[in-house]
């Protein structure tokens, strides 16, 4: 089926100058670079939060230094996703989920089914984070054991309040200023604690070149908490949480339409109309391509910096004394990394690990607008970027409400749980939904990129091979490991979720496009 853009006829002058390409693009300089550092610091900071302050941390108490060529693999294929899709939105102004409308099937049944899961994953995510917040707050005042255990969770109630009245004022420019502060004041933290730990280097190297089986250690057998939690969901938690989900990579390219780099923010060019262009308008979009290629890989070196000093960190410090972050204690024991030879350091950590996570709890909230006003364009056609008020009160709403109900379901359990019982935990709760938005997805993302650069790009302008293959190599890797990951979790229960929620997605299309017609 051929698109709206493609079927439009003779080529039409895109919106874009020549002459607009800043100097940092062009620019030798690798100082330079960093002014083109904005979309990308939003990315990380999405993850600073959980994935490497929590899960970094609880990675490394668990399996050491070995887990770090893990990391070092996911953030590469994740990095292939996201400079795949970044790219292709920069050379025709198209974002993924457009292009999703002409996979085979019913028009639109692949947006549909995000759409769906994200109606319930964002909500849960939304919890966890204002959860987990709510357990450093409550550790700081001495209120863990306030409403029969469930402190953490009246303080994450609170803190999820104040960050949606923040959510429902803000916008692009607001949360790219406050994730940029956020991500410099702890790369340079980090720096600084990787040397006062002084960890064994030599380990550190290896873990994170040498790939290692990935296998729970002796002392963890006594575990309740892991008793029943297979080591593979465990470590594809991981790869759903570091370095991010596949919405946050959509809400990444719908950004650069807010950046208006190269063809991101204007209409959509078909293959004819891209083929037609000159010579001189195909190099300046190959210089704009530049800008995501910076942008994405500065971001993704900032958090393997993050993840191998967690990593460090949980290895040297927690490790030993066999303590795993989980439950109440996902942020309080990382204090340790610092208070063990300057305890005076220790307000210094819960000041930082609040900072984090309220940036990824507020970079989250944001995340869920950001994609439904693609989700929005794609039948209504208006893809400009003024905000529909209306429609972004409504998503922030319905995360935001979403999250507030799982809170206090929790605090409601422990409140009637008298007998000492607990509900399930923060990590219970996220392990479904991060399996799919954190790993499905990804992989969904990956093996649909290639299949656009062929369809809508000229020869030209397409993807180099190595990127397309590594997608293609990230795309069947994330989904047979969250597919294994699923069946390890809840066997069928899974399977019949994820495919009646494809079903039900198929039949609504195919509903949408019957009606239409």
């Amino acid at each position: 089926m051929a698109t709206m853009s493609e079927s439009a006829g003779p080529s039409r002058e895109p919106e874009w100058a020549v002459g607009s390409v800043p100097a940092s693009l062009i620019s030798r300089n690798p100082a330079a670079w960093l002014a083109l550092f904005g979309p990308g610091a939003i990315m990380a900071s999405l993850t600073i939060g959980s994935g490497e302050l929590i899960f970094s941390s609880r990675g490394g108490a668990i399996f050491g230094y070995r887990l770090l060529w893990f990391f070092s693999l996911v953030l590469i294929l994740k990095w292939a996703l996201v400079f795949a899709t970044a790219r292709h939105m920069i050379l025709s102004g198209a974002h993924p989920l457009q292009r999703w409308m002409d996979l085979p099937g019913p028009r639109g049944w692949l947006p549909i089914v995000f759409l769906m899961l994200g109606l319930v994953c964002f909500p849960i995510w939304v919890s966890f984070h204002a959860g987990t917040v709510g357990t450093l707050l409550a550790a700081l005042t001495g209120t863990q054991g306030m409403a029969n255990g469930g402190g953490h969770f009246v303080w994450g109630g609170g803190v999820l309040v104040a960050v949606l009245g923040l959510a429902l004022t803000g916008g692009y420019s607001r949360l790219e200023r406050i994730q940029i502060g956020i991500v410099i004041v702890m790369l340079i933290s980090v720096v600084a604690s990787l040397f006062l730990l002084n960890p064994d280097w030599w380990e550190l190297l290896r873990g994170l070149l040498v790939p290692q089986a990935i296998v729970y250690p002796d002392w963890i057998a006594g575990d309740p908490r892991f008793a029943n939690r297979p080591v593979w969901v465990e470590a594809m938690t991981y790869v759903g949480v570091v370095g991010g989900s596949g919405y946050d990579y959509l809400a990444y390219t719908s950004y650069l339409r807010d950046k208006r780099w190269g063809l991101a923010g204007s209409p959509i060019l078909g293959r004819q109309e891209l083929g037609a262009l000159g010579g001189e308008r195909v190099r300046t979009l190959g210089l704009w391509v530049r800008a995501p290629l910076i942008d994405c890989t500065l971001s993704f070196a900032a958090v393997l910096l993050f993840s191998a000093v967690f990593v460090a960190c949980g290895a040297v410090i927690l490790e030993p004394q066999h303590r795993v972050p989980a439950g109440t204690t996902l942020l309080t024991l990382q204090a340790e990394f610092v208070t063990g030879n300057f305890p005076w350091l220790r307000w210094v950590y819960f000041l930082g690990a609040f900072l984090a996570m309220l940036g990824t709890l507020y970079g989250t909230v944001e995340v869920a607008p950001t994609v439904v006003r693609e989700l929005r364009g794609l039948w209504s056609g208006d893809r400009s970027l003024e905000n529909d008020q209306k429609m972004r009160r409504l998503t922030v709403a319905w995360v935001g409400g979403g999250a507030f109900l799982v809170l206090v379901g929790s605090l409601t359990y422990c409140l009637l749980n008298e007998a000492g019982g607990t509900p399930p935990g923060l990590v219970a709760i996220l392990t479904p939904a991060n399996l799919f938005t954190g790993v499905l997805a990804c992989g969904l993302i990956c093996l649909t990129s290639p299949w656009s650069d062929r369809r809508f790009l000229p020869g030209a302008l397409r993807m180099h091979w190595a990127l397309s293959g590594l997608n293609l190599v990230a795309g069947v890797g994330f989904l047979a490991l969250g597919l294994k990951a699923y069946w390890d979790h809840s066997g069928w229960v899974s399977y019949s979720l994820l495919l009646g929620t494809v079903f039900v997605g198929w039949v609504a299309a195919w509903i949408l496009g019957q009606w239409k017609r």
